[in-house]
């Protein structure tokens, strides 16, 4: 067996030595910051890309929606971009629509004739759909945000339990001296040193999830505001071709 580590032990550096006279106790919290360290990544991961994803399916989704903007057209082909919250509100809308419009959201081979046979739908019809895209940006904002509570966690208790771990071992390190007789620096140190590596792992684990939290917020704050953007834009595209604001019987829609 290499003597090395036992003669860093000896020499009281590095965080080796910390650990080696750390209590059980403390060993206990370090134990329980590696496991919120190992969750606090794997959400930091999984988040990352997820959005990463997300925006380039959003992308992809909105180049072909805006090619002709012609609202039921991506409907009517059957087209999906999962992932994408910009799809999953046009989904909502358009499904809305065609139900207060034909009374189904089946896409078969009359779907076109159905639709270009129907009347406009009214404001009472319209306030439906936009009531069905606002619940899917919720639902899309609900989803970005699963599991941002457990960086929360990360980056508010890990060093409040880390300097749990502190104090109790600075408290047993003087209970340990007291008992002993023996108050000089040799004594103390050991305990002492042990004591800190729970505070410097608490922060070890906060610090990181912390900068995580912000820019994750921040990202998904700015998809948010781009599915409500993209829901007002719908809904307006929507209230322009197939609503009647008069009497019915008025001009045919576009589709």
């Amino acid at each position: 067996m290499s003597p090395w580590p036992l003669l860093i032990a000896q020499q009281g550096t590095g965080l080796y030595y910390a650990f080696v006279n750390s209590t059980g106790e403390g060993k206990a919290v370090l134990l329980a910051l590696f496991f919120a360290s190992i969750f606090s990544w794997s959400v930091m991961i999984t988040k990352f890309r997820m959005l990463r994803f997300a925006k380039r399916q959003s992308a992809r989704f909105s180049a072909i929606f805006h090619r002709d903007r012609k609202p039921l057209r991506l409907f009517e082909t059957g087209a999906r971009f999962d992932g994408s919250p910009l799809f999953s509100i046009y989904d909502a809308g358009t499904s809305e629509l065609c139900f207060q419009m034909i009374g189904s959201t089946e896409v078969d081979e009359t779907f076109r004739a159905r639709l270009d046979a129907s009347p406009k739908i009214t404001p009472a019809q319209m306030r439906s759909v936009t009531a069905a895209m606002e619940r899917a940006v919720g639902e899309s904002a609900l989803a970005l945000e699963g599991q941002m509570n457990v960086l929360t966690m990360a980056v508010s208790g890990a060093p409040f339990l880390g300097l749990l771990g502190t104090v109790w071992g600075v408290m047993d390190a003087f209970g340990g001296i007291a008992a002993a007789g023996n108050a000089n620096l040799a004594a103390m140190a050991p305990g002492v040193s042990g004591a800190l590596i729970t505070t410097v792992t608490g922060l070890l684990v906060a610090i990181p999830a912390m900068f995580g939290y912000n820019f994750l917020v921040t990202s998904i704050r700015t998809v948010v505001v781009e599915c409500d953007n993209f829901a007002a834009e719908l809904a307006s595209e929507i209230e322009h071709r197939y609503v009647e604001h008069h009497a019915p019987g008025g001009g045919r829609r576009g589709t």
